[in-house]
């Protein structure tokens, strides 16, 4: 084996769940042209040499020459993302008699055993340990017995020492989610830091910052922690409002410092948290602000004009991108902007499996499930998630009595169910100023309307369980449904279900309550609630009384429901696009729509729910009497007769009316388990709805 001659392979990012694991994953073709097999040690030389046990690359990155490794590697191999490396095979490892680490000192011998099981050690080489929360600690391996490459095992005697500093731990396999994210910032970062010469052969000047914008969560202070640690550059770090200072001049004088204090170390990469709390648009400060105008000027002057600073990469991250002045945000100054996005359901898988790594997993645990159901969850979100779920389980396994009981503790195990439980009391950080819930109400739930399911089922649930299938036929889904009818037919109840049954995030609300006083707050609450849906996809947006916010222009509604009416045309189509979301209204006045909006491309099927006929009052009878405690010959069929005219909410208040009876003619002292409802209890509620209905139309 250790005749064969050396590939050069390009490194590439490992997957999360390969991390700190002293394994490298490259192509089978070039294993076997190596004459090694599945398992067997390798060696990978950079600009040192690392070890590790060699496994195939998944299927969709094969044939490229790659060779996937984790940041401990890459380190010890002296190599980074994108640099070529040197692989040979390498004879099979001894057993590990011993194993001297330095590092963090609370860490336990038993985590460190577990963890290492498998890993090749070899003196100076560096192993990370994966904590909860996704978190590591780094240690450093001061001493092996015999001289390494040796593979730990359960029998290695592993000691350790205090005193090693601790590392930055941040590294790209740590980002799940964000693959997409990181090649445009490493485009833009890693670049100008690692290849200067290419930039003066073009003739032109590298990038001088990147702007990165989100929601809180989303990982922008982690990626800009990435790209330090993985391009060896310094890293300050500055939260905006730390900046701020009460003496004249010295938030100025603050800022200049610490570009000297980057130039000085550079290559190095200036981080600026919440950069909106420091460079707010200049126009919209009153007078007694003078202390942000000046900080603005400053970071313009800093970021402008400075072609001698050296390698110096600025990065900045906002939740509030419109609230910065415009002059940062030309070219020059920050070249680019990159939004970072609530990740979508592989994105959350792959933060899970980050998350997850360190955790003893029971068997049920299925994470592509738990990502599916996690909608508008970011980074942190999944984060909570999982030290949530570990709470459970530690609540489950006995809480505060499992103290010492070391047994125990080795039995604890995460489960499914922990995962569910810890989910409920967790509100996504991208969607916590809007409502949003997954109802419980299944088709079953639904009576009386099957005619309309299947019409339903095409126009709603279709574009967002299956949007690929509309790609086939080359035409876009439907982005609107419009349900009318009387008031009681089942138009939200029916959204609902749909919903449900979608499988999507439900966003209910009222059309008034947009409505705002003042001029530009119902347009801009309309624009943040689409803003939330996407974000929230997929997701069904639904607005009854939708008539309220959407009435025809050139009425007698005012000017704000036209700008309503325009506003909610541009989010429907045109500008944004509502990808993921579909937009369900209900109103029982369809006339008082405005005409635009009930044209194809925006509301492009529109319902009537039709009176339920006998049939179907039967059926709705017949689920709301499967609730309670009917006496034997209940006859659906013959009070449906007598209930003509009656729509869904009607018949749902008659039972309620009819149990209220029973309850009244059993009496307070009534035994629970013997209540019944019987037909003179239906009788009687009848007779009090036509009473309620002649009260009504007096």
């Amino acid at each position: 084996m250790t005749g064969a001659a050396p590939l050069s392979l390009q490194v590439s990012v490992a997957r999360p769940q390969d991390a700190s694991r002293g394994i490298a994953r490259l192509d089978p073709a070039d294993l076997a042209e190596l004459g090694a097999e599945t398992g067997t040690l390798i060696t990978i030389t950079g600009s040192r040499t690392a070890h590790a046990r060699a496994l195939p690359l998944p299927p969709s990155l094969r044939g490229r020459k790659l060779l996937q490794m984790d940041g401990s590697l890459r380190r010890n191999a002296g190599s980074a993302v994108g640099e070529a490396v040197r692989v040979a095979p390498h004879a099979p490892p001894p057993p590990a008699r011993l194993a001297r680490l330095s590092g963090p000192d609370w860490v336990t011998h038993a985590m460190l055993s577990r963890a290492l099981e498998g890993v090749p050690l070899t003196e100076g080489d560096w192993f990370r340990l994966p904590l909860v929360d996704g978190a590591e600690a780094e240690f450093l391996v001061q001493h092996v017995e015999p001289a390494g490459p040796a593979l730990a095992c359960a029998e290695t005697r592993i000691e350790t020492t205090a005193g090693v500093p601790a590392g930055e731990t941040v590294r790209y396999e740590d980002l799940g989610g964000l693959g997409a994210v990181m090649d445009r910032v490493r485009e833009v970062v890693e670049l100008p830091l690692k290849n200067r010469a290419a930039f003066a052969r073009l003739g032109i000047s590298p990038p001088k910052g990147v702007l990165l914008s989100g929601p809180p969560g989303t990982g922008k202070t982690m990626i800009a922690r990435a790209v330090a640690a993985e391009t060896g550059a310094h890293f300050i770090a500055i939260n905006g409002p730390e900046i701020i200072d009460r003496y004249y001049g010295a938030s100025e004088q603050h800022l200049r410092r610490i570009f000297e204090t980057a130039r000085s170390k550079a290559p190095a990469i200036i981080f600026i948290d919440e950069l909106d709390a420091i460079a707010p648009k200049r126009e919209s400060l009153s007078g007694e602000k003078q202390v942000e105008r000046r900080i603005v000027a400053q970071m313009l002057t800093l970021m402008d004009g400075l072609a001698g600073r050296g390698e110096v990469m600025v990065l900045a991250a906002t939740n509030l991108p419109d609230n910065i002045d415009p002059a940062l945000r030309r070219p020059g100054r920050f070249d680019r902007e990159i939004r970072i996005a609530p990740p979508d359901r592989l994105g959350r898988s792959e933060i899970l499996a980050v998350h997850t790594r360190a955790m003893p997993l029971a068997d049920d645990v299925d994470l592509a499930a738990l990502a599916a159901a996690s909608h508008g969850y970011v980074g942190a979100d999944i984060a909570a998630l999982c030290r949530e779920a570990a709470i459970a389980a530690i609540r489950r396994a006995g809480g505060v009595a499992l103290a010492g009981d070391s047994a125990a503790i080795a039995r604890l195990h995460v489960t499914q169910a922990d995962f569910i439980a810890a989910m409920q009391g967790i509100t996504p950080t991208a969607l916590r100023e809007v409502f949003v819930e997954i109802p419980d109400v299944r088709w079953n739930d639904v009576a009386g309307l099957d005619t309309l399911r299947g019409t339903l089922t095409r126009a709603i649930l279709l574009p967002l369980a299956r949007p690929d299938l509309f790609a086939r036929l080359g035409v876009k889904p439907p982005r609107g449904v419009l349900l009318h009818g009387r008031p009681g037919t089942g138009k939200t109840l029916l959204a609902r279900a749909l919903a449900t049954e979608a499988a999507a995030n439900f966003i209910s609300v009222r059309g008034p309550e947009l409505l705002s006083e003042w001029q530009g707050a119902s347009e801009r609450a309309l624009r943040d609630l689409f803003q939330r849906a996407r974000a929230a996809c997929p997701c069904i947006l639904f607005f009854d009384e939708i008539d309220a916010i959407a009435g025809r222009r050139g009425g007698q509604d005012g000017a704000t429901v036209e700008r309503m009416v325009a506003q909610l045309l541009t989010e429907m189509d045109g500008i944004s696009e509502p990808g993921g979301v579909m937009v369900v209204g209900a109103t029982n006045r369809p006339d008082r729509i405005d005409p635009a909006l009930l044209r194809p491309g925006r509301f492009d099927l529109v319902v009537e729910m039709p009176l339920p006929d006998a049939a179907a009052r039967a059926e709705m009878l017949r689920l709301h009497a499967g609730r309670m405690p009917v006496a034997a010959g209940f006859d659906a069929a013959s009070l449906a007769a007598d209930t003509d005219g009656f729509v869904g909410a009607d018949i749902a208040g008659l039972c309620r009316l009819a149990a209220m009876a029973a309850l009244a003619r059993a009496g307070a002292l009534a035994d629970a388990a013997c209540l019944q409802v019987q037909a003179v209890d239906f009788a009687a509620a009848l007779h009090q709805h036509a009473e309620g209905r002649q009260w009504q139309t007096m």
